[in-house]
């Protein structure tokens, strides 16, 4: 019968997306693991790989076409030995019907894979095929394999709720959420976005009544796309969720200046120091310092994260990425920097991977190299603070009763305060000034 391919959830908050571009053509054959399409998520645009091999019998969504659901058919492919004939009315028919009882009950359909048990393995307690097949081989998606590598959880103890018995992304999360537990679940809440919410909220002006205020010929309609989307949906949740208070503060660059010089004199090459890479080492060391500030809201309790997750903004064309730098308290500077320029090339790219962006304790947005000298940012949920970062410039200051001109930079923090009070807010701020006057205490 032929095998349904759908449109995949390439990040966990994903509901549709913009099939951009196929790879493949009817007639061609596959394997597992080839990339058959581009997919355009809120982020990027990503590969999407064959999970199956066969042949490609029929493309059932054109390329550009946008809004198309997760998990919805958007190819047929034909197994070995059989013909475009398989791909009558209703024979595709059925197959859809199969993929659609694949979703909704995460066990294959009877038909046609339980013929193929018996060759590919015992079944498991859940009804779902073991993942061992032929002997020593396991089937998986390259994401589950992925994703499983980096949890260090083994597939051979994973049953697979995929077709014929394969794993996919869901099975590996399963077993990483009975692993976390209850910490796990309430991750999830705080991560789902809260689209709802700001969906039912009324609108100011209708479309057309905002139009009618222009002449007409004056301006054109530029659709927004998947990234302007999202950040419009999360910039509402943040401002009409969390209750933002903002902290500032003036911090001296002088020695930590003179000791990025030192260090790039001296790297011969294998590195660059930039500003901002003491910004992201001297954040995360704050949150270490004032751990009760590196904490998430959710409903069901406090998230307190153990480690520093530093989500840094980068600007692109139409928006902006914000790639994590994991843990950055205990990286060291060279590190930081390397990491940092890596992430920032490929999110101008658009070639992130959504694990690359997702997550984090908190975020850094500096527009200090765009000459800006202080603003307050909006809080990245599930974050509960941002730190934005102005521009560094020499100022007249007192020092000892005398006045004299130093290197200073404004910096603002942005508080949720669910979870930070204005002392902690402060205690977290006065550690992550020490480290940027004192650039040594890094170093140890």
């Amino acid at each position: 019968m032929p095998i349904p391919i759908l449109m995949p959830a390439l990040s966990p908050t994903m509901e549709e997306g913009t099939l951009a571009k196929w790879l493949v053509k009817e007639g061609d054959a596959v394997a597992s693991g080839d990339v058959i399409a581009e997919i355009e998520t809120d982020k990027a645009t990503m590969e999407v790989e064959a999970v199956d091999e066969g042949t490609v019998g029929r493309i059932l969504v054109d390329a550009g076409t946008e809004g198309v659901a997760v998990n919805k058919p958007i190819l047929m492919l034909l197994e070995d030995g059989e013909s475009a004939d398989a791909l009558d009315v209703s024979s595709a028919a059925a197959a859809l019907s199969q993929a659609s009882a694949v979703e909704t009950s995460g066990v294959p359909s009877p038909s046609g894979d339980a013929e193929k048990k018996g060759s590919e393995g015992p079944s498991s307690a859940n009804g779902s095929a073991s993942p061992v097949a032929n002997g020593s081989r396991i089937f998986a998606t390259p994401l589950a394999r992925r994703l499983a590598h980096d949890a260090g959880i083994d597939l051979s103890t994973i049953a697979g709720s995929g077709p014929k018995g394969r794993i996919v992304k869901t099975d590996v999360e399963a077993v990483q959420d009975g692993a976390r537990g209850a910490a796990a679940a309430s991750t999830q809440v705080a991560t789902a976005p809260i689209a709802p919410a700001a969906a039912a909220m009324p609108r100011a002006m209708a479309d057309d009544k905002i139009m009618a205020l222009y002449e007409e010929g004056t301006f054109e309609v530029v659709p927004h796309d998947n990234m302007r989307k999202t950040i419009a949906s999360r910039l509402v949740e943040a401002k009409t969720t969390i209750p933002h208070f903002y902290l500032s503060i003036e911090c001296r660059l002088d020695e930590l200046l003179s000791a990025r010089k030192r260090m790039n004199d001296g790297a011969d090459g294998r590195f660059k120091l930039s500003v901002n890479d003491f910004i992201i080492k001297a954040l995360a060391l704050a949150l270490q310092d004032a751990p009760a500030a590196n904490a998430t809201w959710t409903e069901q309790g406090m998230l307190r994260h153990t480690r520093s997750d530093i989500g840094v903004a980068v600007a692109v064309d139409g928006g902006l990425f914000t790639p994590v730098i994991r843990h950055a308290d205990l990286k060291t500077l060279s590190e930081i920097s390397n990491q940092m320029k890596d992430l920032a090339r490929r999110a101008r790219d658009r070639k992130l991977k959504p694990h690359e962006y997702q997550g984090g304790t908190t975020a850094i947005s500096n527009l200090g190299m765009m000459g800006i000298k202080r603003f307050d940012a909006v809080i990245n949920p599930p974050h509960a603070t941002i730190l934005a970062v102005g521009a560094g410039e020499q100022r007249m200051i007192v020092e000892d009763g005398a006045p004299i001109v130093a290197n200073m930079m404004s910096c603002s923090l942005s508080c949720d305060h669910r979870v930070v009070d204005g002392a902690l807010g402060a205690e977290m701020l006065a550690a992550f000034k020490a480290y940027i006057e004192d650039p040594v205490r890094m170093l140890v």
